[in-house]
């Protein structure tokens, strides 16, 4: 591990990281609505922000001071979310301000062929950063341990098969499951509504949280309360 490492991990540690993304077709896709959400999780306390793209990483790294968890998307042949597709991505988001840089670490096979694991493998080499293995279950995660990911993430649990539809709450299991058996930071993520559920995936061994439709998403939190009304 090397001090950039040390650094992150000694930030993040019992933190709230905001994921400040905005889907396809919402009014707040755009880099200057991206960088007032991370102003806003900055000014609420937050220890860090995830955020999507290269223009969005620049954008909000002229108004905080936050560690950027940085990333791309692109997709499988599936159609599930690929989450930094190629090392070009990587180098452009840190080059843009990242300081972390995350990305798909899952079983599957990527476009050009690779495992998650394989592609950290080769980005390990060419950005000198921490990397944040996004993972859906524990034998991906212990993978990406041992070409030394810096984080691990829960974030794909429930999304790696797009037939079939997500679980509705967080994966409790997944992160206990993790955290027994590996000595890298685990960041839980995914499905997080509440403070509570924030509170018991610390509980449950998180290093971190990860929070991001819950804050930043406003079309996603109308919908849930549209539904109830």
């Amino acid at each position: 591990m090397n001090d950039r490492a040390r650094d992150a991990q000694a930030v993040l540690r019992k933190g709230l990281i905001v994921s400040c993304q905005a889907e396809e077709g919402s009014p707040f896709n755009g880099p200057q609505f991206i960088a007032a959400f991370a102003k806003a999780a900055e000014l609420g306390g937050a220890v860090a922000v995830r955020v999507r793209d290269p223009e969005n990483v620049k954008a909000v790294a002229a108004v905080t001071r936050l560690p950027i968890i940085g990333l791309t998307k692109g997709t499988f042949p599936s159609g599930a979310v690929l989450i930094t597709p190629a090392i070009d991505d990587a180098v452009r988001l840190v080059k843009s301000g990242a300081s972390i840089v995350a990305l798909d670490a899952t079983a599957r096979r990527r476009p050009d062929g690779r495992t998650g694991v394989e592609f950290l493998r080769a980005l390990r080499s060419a950005v000198d950063c921490p990397l944040l293995a996004d993972c859906s279950e524990v034998g991906e995660g212990l993978a990406a341990e041992g070409e030394g990911a810096d984080f691990i993430a829960t974030t794909l649990s429930g999304y790696v098969d797009p037939s079939v539809p997500p679980p509705a709450e967080p994966d409790f299991e997944f992160i206990r499951r993790l955290t027994a058996r590996t000595a890298t930071p685990v960041i839980a993520e995914g499905r997080i509504w509440s403070p509570g559920q924030a509170r018991q995936a610390v509980a449950c061994g998180a290093y971190a949280v990860c929070v991001g439709t819950a804050i930043s998403r406003p079309v996603d939190i109308i919908r849930r309360f549209a539904r109830e009304v």
